[in-house]
């Protein structure tokens, strides 16, 4: 059975509902679905030293990398905002390294309501990206 947007975007808010934020009670869930029609998901993990926190998507990416899961077509990020907030410049950046010839992701974005999603794709979110091809590295080399 396929996973639909609207799925997607229900996971996305429950995992916001998991994040430990104490410091910056800024919630932010993320769900993704891969090529593969699999599901993962990811919260914001806040941490006393600033520099180890991370990001929703960051978590959500990581957990299907390390199921050997590298194909991501939708990311849905979830905030407590009045205006879909999408990812910071660092997550863009680890968005954008599963983004190869023939596999742009959707990006959806949405806020405490859910009712208005704003869209976008991991190459319009991050023009000018550092890229592995800026390495001299096949992008399809290790999607396999």
């Amino acid at each position: 059975m396929q996973i639909t947007e609207e799925q997607l975007i229900q996971e996305a808010a429950k995992a916001k509902e998991r994040a430990y934020c104490p410091y910056s009670n800024f919630r932010v869930g993320c769900s993704l679905l891969t090529k593969n029609n699999k599901l993962y998901t990811g919260c914001n993990v806040e941490n006393a030293s600033y520099g180890l926190c991370v990001c929703a998507e960051r978590v959500a990416i990581c957990k299907a990398v390390s199921e050997g899961d590298r194909q991501i077509s939708t990311i849905v990020v979830s905030c407590d905002t009045d205006e879909p907030t999408f990812p910071c410049g660092m997550c863009r950046q680890t968005i954008i390294e599963f983004c190869y010839p023939g596999n742009d992701i959707k990006i959806i974005a949405i806020g405490k309501d859910h009712s208005k999603p704003k869209y976008s794709k991991g190459t319009e979110v991050i023009p000018f990206a550092f890229v592995p091809k800026d390495l001299n590295v096949d992008p399809q080399l290790e999607q396999k």
